[in-house]
């Protein structure tokens, strides 16, 4: 019998433990890059995992290549409190597009994906060429099908549904558009909504004082994800889980009007 939850899985073989862990993988993603089988030894070289017995969570990357610096997917996933699959962090890289170190300064520091430091000028050239906050390459425009597989890999530990974690604005509203709704955060995400309407108290905030607050902010769904990650709110984006039934979509947006 499978077990239900990451610390059960961690306690398996190392076999089997990565039977279980591939099946989130999006057989679209392998597809794309023509990988050879996870399971193969060219396969298990190419899929890394950083788990331990008795650890209630998983660190999951895929790479197209060898030695390649970052991967095609990476995923971290725990369990809640309550054995429920929490999905920590989620990414999707194009490998051939161009890379911005966000994720680190000049002096080769870690940023946090910009949430302990920012590399202000690696934004600002990844914001101008379209990437949102976070965001070191291009995506794969595979998310509908990551969720999909993700939700079978759910299905087949007996659960029904999952949590995710976003980490910036834009993240929770993708979320919302795959049929996630918020377990905490949803009062944030109104507020916000608000704030960038025609007589919010964000509006007057676009004001051009840095290059992540231009009045073109207030429709975009990625623009306005930069400002906040900006700090045009006055406080980190922070404190909002999200959740998804499998099969079910909430019907949830709390940006009705914004293109992307």
């Amino acid at each position: 019998m499978c077990p239900s939850t990451i610390g059960g899985i961690n306690l398996l073989p190392e076999a089997q433990k990565r039977e279980i862990y591939s099946r989130a993988i999006p057989q679209e993603l392998l597809a794309r890059f023509d990988l050879p089988a996870l399971d193969s030894v060219r396969g298990e070289s190419l899929l890394q995992f950083k788990y331990a017995p008795g650890s209630t969570d998983v660190e999951m990357s895929l790479f197209h290549e060898q030695r390649f610096p970052d991967p095609i997917l990476y995923g971290h996933l725990t369990d809640t409190m309550n054995g429920q699959i929490h999905i920590l962090l989620y990414i999707l890289n194009d490998p051939f597009a161009p890379r911005f170190n966000v994720d680190r300064m000049p002096d080769g520091s870690m940023t946090r994906f910009g949430t302990s430091q920012r590399n202000l000028e690696a934004e600002e050239a990844a914001m101008k060429v379209g990437l949102a906050p976070g965001q070191v390459r291009r995506g794969l425009r595979l998310l509908s099908p990551a969720i999909q597989a993700f939700e079978k890999f759910v299905a087949s530990l007996g659960q029904g549904l999952f949590f995710a974690e976003p980490l910036y604005y834009h993240n929770a509203v993708l979320f919302e558009r795959y049929g996630f709704t918020y377990q905490m955060g949803r009062k944030l995400m109104n507020r916000i909504e608000t704030g960038f309407s025609e007589n919010g108290e964000l509006r007057p905030l676009l004001d051009g004082s840095t290059p992540f607050r231009g009045k073109n902010a207030a429709t975009s769904i990625r623009l306005r994800s930069w400002a906040i990650h900006d700090g045009i709110l006055g406080e980190p984006f922070t404190n909002v889980t999200m959740y998804k039934h499998l099969g079910k979509s909430a019907g949830i947006t709390t940006c009705p009007s914004c293109t992307w």
